[in-house]
Protein backbone atom coordinates (compact mmCIF):
# COMPACT_ATOMS: atom_id res chain seq x y z
CA UNK A 1 0.00 0.00 0.00
CA UNK A 2 1.49 3.52 -0.93
CA UNK A 3 2.21 6.29 1.35
CA UNK A 4 -0.25 8.80 1.38
CA UNK A 5 0.92 12.32 0.76
CA UNK A 6 1.13 14.73 3.32
CA UNK A 7 -0.47 18.38 2.61
CA UNK A 8 2.97 19.79 3.36
CA UNK A 9 4.49 16.97 1.20
CA UNK A 10 2.38 18.17 -1.62
CA UNK A 11 2.79 21.84 -1.34
CA UNK A 12 6.81 21.09 -0.95
CA UNK A 13 6.98 19.58 -4.25
CA UNK A 14 4.47 22.02 -5.68
CA UNK A 15 6.95 24.59 -4.54
CA UNK A 16 10.41 22.67 -5.61
CA UNK A 17 8.41 22.35 -9.32
CA UNK A 18 7.05 25.94 -9.33
CA UNK A 19 11.14 27.06 -8.51
CA UNK A 20 12.82 24.78 -11.19
CA UNK A 21 10.32 25.86 -13.85
CA UNK A 22 11.57 29.27 -13.81
CA UNK A 23 15.30 28.13 -13.64
CA UNK A 24 15.48 29.21 -9.87
CA UNK A 25 19.40 28.33 -9.20
CA UNK A 26 20.99 25.90 -7.06
CA UNK A 27 17.87 24.92 -5.10
CA UNK A 28 17.54 23.80 -1.60
CA UNK A 29 15.43 21.83 0.68
CA UNK A 30 16.35 22.29 4.25
CA UNK A 31 14.20 19.54 6.17
CA UNK A 32 14.10 20.76 9.72
CA UNK A 33 11.16 18.80 11.41
CA UNK A 34 13.74 16.76 13.50
CA UNK A 35 15.37 19.91 14.94
CA UNK A 36 13.71 21.41 17.83
CA UNK A 37 11.67 24.74 18.03
CA UNK A 38 12.32 25.52 14.20
CA UNK A 39 9.32 27.86 12.99
CA UNK A 40 9.19 25.80 9.71
CA UNK A 41 9.25 21.90 8.65
CA UNK A 42 11.05 22.98 5.65
CA UNK A 43 13.11 25.73 4.49
CA UNK A 44 13.45 26.06 0.40
CA UNK A 45 16.37 27.91 -0.44
CA UNK A 46 16.66 29.16 -4.33
CA UNK A 47 18.49 32.01 -5.95
CA UNK A 48 18.22 34.05 -9.20
CA UNK A 49 20.34 36.07 -11.24
CA UNK A 50 18.79 38.68 -11.74
CA UNK A 51 16.13 40.74 -9.92
CA UNK A 52 13.44 39.78 -12.42
CA UNK A 53 14.26 36.60 -11.91
CA UNK A 54 13.88 36.51 -8.40
CA UNK A 55 10.55 37.98 -8.98
CA UNK A 56 9.57 35.65 -11.57
CA UNK A 57 10.08 32.82 -9.60
CA UNK A 58 8.21 34.10 -6.89
CA UNK A 59 5.35 35.02 -8.66
CA UNK A 60 5.34 31.15 -10.04
CA UNK A 61 5.52 29.51 -6.65
CA UNK A 62 2.63 31.99 -4.91
CA UNK A 63 0.72 30.96 -8.21
CA UNK A 64 1.36 27.20 -8.59
CA UNK A 65 0.67 27.06 -4.97
CA UNK A 66 -2.89 29.14 -5.48
CA UNK A 67 -3.60 26.80 -7.70
CA UNK A 68 -3.82 23.71 -5.56
CA UNK A 69 -5.21 25.36 -2.71
CA UNK A 70 -2.10 26.12 -0.83
CA UNK A 71 -2.45 30.35 0.33
CA UNK A 72 0.86 31.69 2.44
CA UNK A 73 0.16 33.13 5.63
CA UNK A 74 2.73 35.54 5.44
CA UNK A 75 5.07 37.27 2.03
CA UNK A 76 7.94 39.92 2.60
CA UNK A 77 10.58 41.87 0.05
CA UNK A 78 9.55 42.82 -3.13
CA UNK A 79 11.21 45.84 -3.09
CA UNK A 80 14.85 45.50 -5.34
CA UNK A 81 13.84 41.70 -4.79
CA UNK A 82 17.16 40.51 -3.43
CA UNK A 83 15.08 38.50 -0.88
CA UNK A 84 12.24 37.40 -0.72
CA UNK A 85 10.12 35.14 1.41
CA UNK A 86 6.98 32.99 1.35
CA UNK A 87 5.88 31.51 4.50
CA UNK A 88 3.68 28.47 3.93
CA UNK A 89 4.15 28.15 7.99
CA UNK A 90 5.15 24.80 7.21
CA UNK A 91 6.97 25.30 4.25
CA UNK A 92 9.22 28.53 3.68
CA UNK A 93 10.65 29.60 0.90
CA UNK A 94 13.48 31.63 0.72
CA UNK A 95 14.58 33.35 -2.78
CA UNK A 96 17.47 35.42 -2.97
CA UNK A 97 19.76 37.40 -5.53
CA UNK A 98 22.71 35.48 -5.40
CA UNK A 99 25.16 38.26 -3.49
CA UNK A 100 22.18 38.31 -0.50
CA UNK A 101 21.71 34.53 -0.08
CA UNK A 102 25.44 34.01 0.10
CA UNK A 103 25.64 36.75 2.63
CA UNK A 104 23.36 35.50 4.61
CA UNK A 105 24.48 32.30 4.14
CA UNK A 106 21.21 30.28 5.64
CA UNK A 107 22.26 26.87 4.62
CA UNK A 108 25.00 27.18 7.25
CA UNK A 109 23.01 28.53 9.76
CA UNK A 110 20.80 25.39 9.84
CA UNK A 111 23.91 22.85 8.93
CA UNK A 112 22.34 20.27 11.01
CA UNK A 113 19.06 19.84 8.98
CA UNK A 114 18.72 17.13 6.59
CA UNK A 115 19.42 18.71 2.68
CA UNK A 116 17.98 17.93 -0.15
CA UNK A 117 19.57 19.31 -3.64
CA UNK A 118 17.22 19.73 -6.65
CA UNK A 119 18.54 20.19 -10.25
CA UNK A 120 16.15 18.08 -12.22
CA UNK A 121 15.46 15.04 -9.71
CA UNK A 122 16.01 15.46 -5.80
CA UNK A 123 19.79 14.66 -5.12
CA UNK A 124 20.25 13.75 -1.05
CA UNK A 125 23.18 14.82 0.83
Amino acid sequence: MAKRKTATETLHKIVIDAILDKKGKDVVSLDLRKIKDTASDYFIITHGDSNTQVKAVYDNVLEAAAKKGFKPYRTEGGKGAEWMIIDFVDVTVHIFYKEKREFYALEELWSDAKETKYVDAPTVK
